[in-house]
């Protein structure tokens, strides 16, 4: 482990020690670090700002109701964090598809088809085309890859979050680029058309070397 990593494991620890035994300023320091990361997970896996919102609120309520037992050095707190987002949002994402009606969700085709118009809903997709791949993936594969590309973690770290192992990780990883690519496909020759008129390429991040 790093020593900037396990310095920073150190200090969590000592903070929440700290917020248990009554410090406000060690409240403030936690939230400032850990919920806009724990919030970017959520929103990566809900999609909607609100419900991202609540999901990292309860998770960070859930650590203040846990710091008078928290064993330092037993878990790592993002880690810990991570894991009660993901399950939480998991279990939205679940009771989103028990409560939609059927049908809900159809693709209706846009009319206009004017050169202008065409131009940026061609910019429009290349922009949004990762994210909606992303939001398309199952629940693990979407938390897999998010962790890993937008949170930067390492593979061990992850399984951890996802009380799995490192292999399992990798497997989600490889289900979730392969989804990923194939989805990303029908857009690479709209991309190639209108490539003087948009916005950066798309590009999938590519996993760091372990």
């Amino acid at each position: 482990m790093r020593a900037d990593t396990q310095k920073a494991i150190e200090n969590d620890d000592a903070l929440l020690v700290a917020f248990a035994a009554g410090s406000p300023d060690a409240a403030r320091q936690l939230a400032a670090h850990h919920l806009p990361r724990v919030y970017a997970v959520a929103l990566r896996m809900l999609g909607q700002q609100s419900e991202a919102e609540d999901v990292a609120q309860e998770a960070m309520l859930r650590l203040w109701n846990v710091a008078p037992d928290w064993q330092p050095g037993r878990a790592q707190l993002s880690t810990w964090l991570y894991r009660v987002a993901s399950n939480l949002a998991t279990d939205r994402l679940r009771a989103r598809q028990r409560n939609r009606p059927a049908g809900e969700g159809a693709v209706e085709a846009l009319a206009d088809t004017s050169p202008g118009v065409e131009q940026n809903l061609i910019a429009a997709e290349r922009d949004g085309a990762l994210h909606r791949a992303i939001a398309a993936l199952p629940a693990r594969q979407k938390l897999a890859i998010t962790l890993r590309h937008f949170e930067e973690l390492g593979q061990q770290d992850i399984a951890e979050a996802m009380d799995t192992t490192v292999e399992a990780v990798e497997s989600l990883l490889g289900r979730a680029r392969r989804a990923l690519a194939t989805m990303l496909a029908p857009i690479a020759p709209l991309a190639a058309t209108g490539r003087q008129k948009t916005s950066r390429p798309l590009a999938i991040p590519k996993a760091r070397v372990e």
